[in-house]
């Protein structure tokens, strides 16, 4: 089994069932007492959101490429970013080790090609919506992306920021989240990529009429199978 490095805290909320769920797939596969190889290191994210609102990415991806670096010096001989958003920042960790990332889009592109999709929706953070880096690299994947309207995406962002990274699970948006999903498949999306990993927190397969990809499930599953090939 290799060792997986995985920078988290972003929120820590989302980073909790990337350690579950790659400890599952491994005890799955492998029976008995066994459990997953793991080095952790768990950024402080208020920092992380600070650079993030500022638009300081560099700034941003040097914090996660001296995560990466720590890591790689415990021993890590693969990383997961624990976030999708930070995935804008992967080069920058890239430049300065020599192990790999596994990146969390080629992992939710497999999954929904596999299933026979094109056209996609997704839900993210207002920069994974809006910024080319994760629609960019689906469409390398033969994969269209939609988004939704920009009030929609700002209360899409809001609520990630302002309640799923803080646990807290609110109705309302829940049901505002139904109603852009419903939206999207309106527009012509054959599927919704949870493009947060803490938006799973929140909605669910009953929630939506088309099939839903959580990233986090996915990555986690794809980190663990990673890990014993």
């Amino acid at each position: 089994m290799k060792t997986l490095g995985l920078i988290g805290g972003m929120s820590w909320e989302s980073t909790v069932p990337y350690y579950r769920l790659i400890n599952e797939t491994i005890k799955a596969r492998l029976g008995g007492l066994h459990s997953a190889r793991l080095v952790i290191y768990s950024v402080d994210f208020d920092e992380i959101a600070t650079l993030q609102h500022a638009g300081d990415w560099d700034a941003a991806g040097q914090v996660l490429a001296d995560a990466a670096r720590r890591l790689e010096r415990a021993g890590a001989q693969g990383l997961v970013i624990c976030a999708n958003t930070m995935h804008k920042v992967a080069p920058a960790i890239e430049a300065v080790v020599r192990v790999p990332v596994l990146h969390v889009v080629d992992a939710v592109a497999d999954d929904i090609r596999a299933a026979g999709f094109h056209n996609v929706g997704l839900l993210g953070t207002r920069f994974t919506m809006e910024q080319p880096f994760y629609a960019e690299r689906l469409a390398r994947h033969g994969l269209q992306t939609l988004i939704p309207e920009q009030a929609d995406r700002e209360l899409v962002h809001r609520v990630v920021y302002e309640e799923l990274c803080l646990g807290k699970i609110v109705d309302d948006s829940r049901d505002a989240y139904r109603r852009i999903m419903a939206e999207l498949v309106a527009r012509g999306a054959q599927a919704i990529i949870l493009g947060c990993t803490e938006i799973s927190m929140l909605v669910s397969a009953r929630d939506a009429a088309v099939p839903l990809f959580d990233t986090t499930a996915i990555h986690a599953r794809k980190a663990a199978e990673w890990m014993l090939a």
